[in-house]
C-alpha cells in the first residue's frame, strides 16, 4: 500500500512533470509495484525461488563430493570469469567527468552522444569477457553506452528545441541545472526533466538488502548454467548435428531460458532499479507493470520495461507521428520495433563477441507478428497461456541457439583470430577438468 506521506510528495509535484495526465491516471502510474513482494502471496512464490536455489547449491555439492580428487566446495570460476576485469567500469565515468568539469557543461553535454562509442573502445581495448561486456554496453545509469545515449538524447530533445524557440523579446533562454542534469544522469528514467518526485528520505536498510538480492540473483544464474546449459550444450557441442538433437537442445532450453529471464527481470528491473531510486529519493517507482497478466503480446511490450517504453514512446512513436501528421501509425510502430531489434542485436553481438542474429529475427519477425496477431483485442485467459508459451519457446530458442554458437566458436573457428578465442579457451578447460 502506497503511504499518504509518499502521495503528498507526488502529487505536491507531478502535475509540473505530467500535466497532461488525469487524477485517476495520476493514482494509477504512481500505484508502483515496487512493494509487489510484501503481499503474503507473491512472497511465497519469491521462497519457492529460494528453495530452488538451495537445492542447486545442494545438487552441486553433491555432484562435487562423488568426483575423484575433489573437496566438496563450490567453484564459481565462471562467475569470476565472466566478470573479469570489471575495474575497467570506471574508465568511462571518468572520462565523463572530465568532459562535464570543463566550462560551457551544456554545450559539451550535447556533444556527449558522440562519446557513446567511448564504451565500445574500451570493450575491445581490455578484451573484457561476456558480463563486464553487457554492463559496458547496455548498463544502468552512468554506466553504459546505450542508457547513457537514451538520456543524451533525451535531455537535448527536451531542451535544445525550447532555446532554439525562444523569443528574442523576452528575457534570456532558460537553461538547464547541471544538478538537475547529474542527477537525471543516476536517476532510474529516461526521460528528462528539470525536476522530479522526490521521497523525504533514504532507507538505506532497503538498499543495503535489495543489493543482496541482485548478488543472490548474480550466483542463482550462475547455478542454472552450470547445472543446466554447460554440460547439455559442451556435450552436443561433439556429437553429429541431426533435427532430433536441435529439438531436445531446444526443449531442454526453455526452462533454464524463462529462468533467467525472470531473474534478469526481479535482478534489474525491480532490485537494480529500486536501489538507485532509494538511494536518489526518487519518488516514481513504476519500472514494469502487471506483464504477467498480460492476454496479449501488445500489452507486454508496453508493461515488460516501462523505463525504456515510454522512452520509446516519446521520442521514437510520437515524434514519428508528429513527423508524419498522424498519417502512418503502423509505420511509426514498425520504425520502433527495427530501432530495438538493432539495439538489442548490437547488445548481443557485442556481449558474446560474434554475430548470430537470434535476437534481431525474434524481435523484428516473430516480435511484429505477435504484436499484430496476438493484440489488445485478445481478453481471454487461454491468451495469457499462450503468451507465456510463446515466452518459454522464445527463451529456449535463445539460450539454445547462442549455447550451441558459443562452443562452435570454439571447436570450429575462423581463419584467423577471434577477438574471443582466448575467453572460449578458458571456459572449455575450466568444465573440462
Amino acid at each position: 500500500m502506497v503511504s499518504c506521506r509518499l502521495q503528498q510528495v507526488f502529487f505536491h509535484d507531478f502535475s509540473v512533470l505530467y500535466p497532461f495526465c488525469t487524477l485517476s491516471s495520476h493514482i494509477d502510474l504512481f500505484l508502483s509495484y515496487s512493494e509487489l513482494f510484501e503481499i503474503n502471496h507473491i512472497r511465497t512464490i519469491y521462497h519457492m525461488f529460494i528453495s530452488v536455489l538451495f537445492l542447486f547449491i545442494i545438487s552441486t555439492l553433491a555432484v562435487g563430493l562423488h568426483r575423484p580428487g575433489k573437496v566438496l566446495v563450490l567453484e564459481f570460476d565462471l562467475l569470476f570469469y565472466a566478470f573479469g576485469k570489471i575495474y575497467t567500469l570506471a574508465v568511462p565515468p571518468l572520462r565523463l567527468v572530465q568532459t562535464l568539469g570543463c566550462p560551457g557543461w551544456f554545450s559539451a553535454s550535447c556533444r556527449l552522444p558522440s562519446w557513446g562509442s567511448f564504451p565500445v573502445y574500451v570493450v575491445f581495448h581490455y578484451q573484457l569477457p561476456p558480463a563486464s561486456r553487457f554492463i559496458m554496453i547496455f548498463g544502468t545509469g552512468m554506466f553504459g553506452c546505450i542508457r547513457f545515449l537514451m538520456k543524451s538524447y533525451s535531455f537535448i530533445r527536451e531542451n535544445v528545441p525550447a532555446i532554439l524557440n525562444h523569443n528574442a523579446k523576452e528575457e534570456g533562454p532558460k537553461f538547464p541545472k547541471f544538478s538537475s542534469y547529474l542527477y537525471f544522469l543516476f536517476a532510474p528514467t529516461l526521460i528528462y526533466r528539470e525536476s522530479y518526485p522526490r521521497n523525504p528520505k533514504i532507507r538505506w536498510n532497503y538498499v543495503g538488502v535489495t543489493f543482496l538480492k541482485i548478488l543472490g540473483c548474480l550466483f542463482y544464474g550462475y547455478f542454472i548454467l552450470v547445472r543446466l546449459c554447460v554440460p547439455v550444450f559442451m556435450n552436443n557441442s561433439n556429437t553429429p548435428f541431426s533435427t532430433r538433437t536441435l529439438v531436445l537442445a531446444l526443449f531442454h532450453a526453455t526452462l533454464p531460458g524463462m529462468l533467467m529471464l525472470l531473474l534478469a527481470f526481479f535482478a534489474f528491473l525491480h532490485c537494480w532499479l529500486n536501489a538507485f531510486a532509494e538511494m536518489l529519493r526518487f519518488a516514481d517507482r513504476m519500472f514494469y507493470k502487471d506483464w504477467w497478466n498480460s492476454t496479449s503480446f501488445a500489452n507486454y511490450y508496453r508493461t515488460w520495461n516501462v523505463v525504456v517504453h515510454d522512452w520509446l514512446y516519446c521520442y521514437g512513436y510520437r515524434d514519428f507521428l508528429l513527423l508524419s501528421r498522424k498519417k502512418f501509425r503502423t509505420a511509426a510502430m514498425l520504425s520502433v520495433f527495427a530501432v530495438s531489434a538493432l539495439v538489442h542485436e548490437y547488445v548481443f553481438t557485442l556481449g558474446f563477441g560474434f554475430f548470430y542474429p537470434v535476437m534481431f529475427c525474434l524481435f523484428a519477425f516473430f516480435g511484429v507478428a505477435f504484436n499484430f496477431t496476438l493484440n489488445d483485442k485478445r481478453k481471454s485467459p487461454v491468451w495469457n497461456i499462450m503468451m507465456w508459451t510463446c515466452l518459454f519457446i522464445g527463451q529456449g530458442v535463445m539460450v539454445c541457439l547462442y549455447c550451441q554458437e558459443w562452443y562452435a566458436q570454439i571447436h570450429c573457428p575462423r581463419t584467423g583470430v577471434c577477438i574471443t578465442q582466448t575467453q572460449h579457451i578458458y571456459v572449455e578447460t575450466v568444465y573440462a577438468n
